[in-house]
C-alpha cells in the first residue's frame, strides 16, 4: 500500500507536466497482501536480484561469498519532478540466512522528471561492519558507514580498491549495474515482519 501511494504520489507530480513516459524503466505488481506474502515477494525479489548482479559482474560472486552481511533491496522505486524520493523493501542475509527485513528512504533535490526501479545490494565486508548496522536505530548510507559504489571496468572486472572497503554497494537497473548510483543519505530501517 505505502509503495503503491508512493509511486502514484510520483507519477501525479510527473504526470501533470507530461513527462510520465521519461525514464520508467519497470513497474511493479500490487503489493503483496500479509506479512508472509510480503516476506516470500521480497526474499524471491532478492534471489532475482543476485542472479542478475553475479551474471553482470561474475567477480560479484566471489566478493558475496566473503562478505559477513549482504543486504538486498530487489525493488528500488524512485520517481519525482525536481523533489524526488526513493523507498523500497529488503533483507539481510548472513551466511546464506536470512536475518530481518528492512526499509530505505531516500530524497533528493535537483532537476529530475520520471521514475524507475532498480535493484540495490549493500555487502558488509567485515564483521564489525554488519554490526554496527545492525546494532544502529536507523543505519543511513554516508553517515553511519562510507559505501563505496562498486564499478565494473571494461573487461568485467570489479575495481579492486572499492572491493576492499567494508561496506560495498552495487545499483542494478534492468539492463546491469548502474555506473553513475549515488547511495550516500538513503536511510535503512528494520520493519518488523
Amino acid at each position: 500500500m505505502k509503495r503503491r501511494l508512493f509511486l502514484m504520489t510520483a507519477a501525479a507530480a510527473i504526470g501533470s507536466t507530461g513527462l510520465l513516459g521519461a525514464g520508467c524503466t519497470t513497474t511493479g505488481p500490487d503489493e503483496p497482501r500479509g506479512p508472509t506474502a510480503k516476506r516470500e515477494d521480497i526474499q524471491s525479489g532478492a534471489d532475482e536480484a543476485l542472479a542478475r548482479l553475479y551474471r553482470n559482474a561474475p567477480e560479484s560472486k566471489a566478493l558475496a561469498e566473503r562478505a559477513s552481511g549482504i543486504l538486498i533491496f530487489p525493488r528500488l522505486y524512485s520517481g519525482g519532478f525536481v523533489v524526488g524520493g526513493e523507498y523500497g523493501d529488503g533483507i539481510l542475509r548472513t551466511r546464506g540466512r536470512d536475518a530481518g527485513f528492512y526499509r530505505m528512504i531516500g530524497g533528493s533535490l535537483g532537476w529530475q522528471a520520471g521514475a524507475q526501479s532498480q535493484a540495490v545490494i549493500f555487502m558488509f565486508m567485515t564483521p564489525e561492519a554488519l554490526d554496527a548496522f545492525r546494532n544502529s536505530n536507523g543505519w543511513t548510507a554516508g553517515v553511519d558507514a562510507t559505501v563505496s559504489v562498486v564499478h565494473v571496468g571494461a573487461t568485467g572486472g570489479i575495481d579492486t580498491n572499492t572491493a576492499k572497503q567494508s561496506v560495498v554497494g552495487f545499483a542494478l537497473t534492468n539492463v546491469g549495474l548502474y555506473a553513475g548510483a549515488k547511495l550516500d543519505g538513503v536511510k535503512i530501517t528494520r520493519l518488523a515482519l
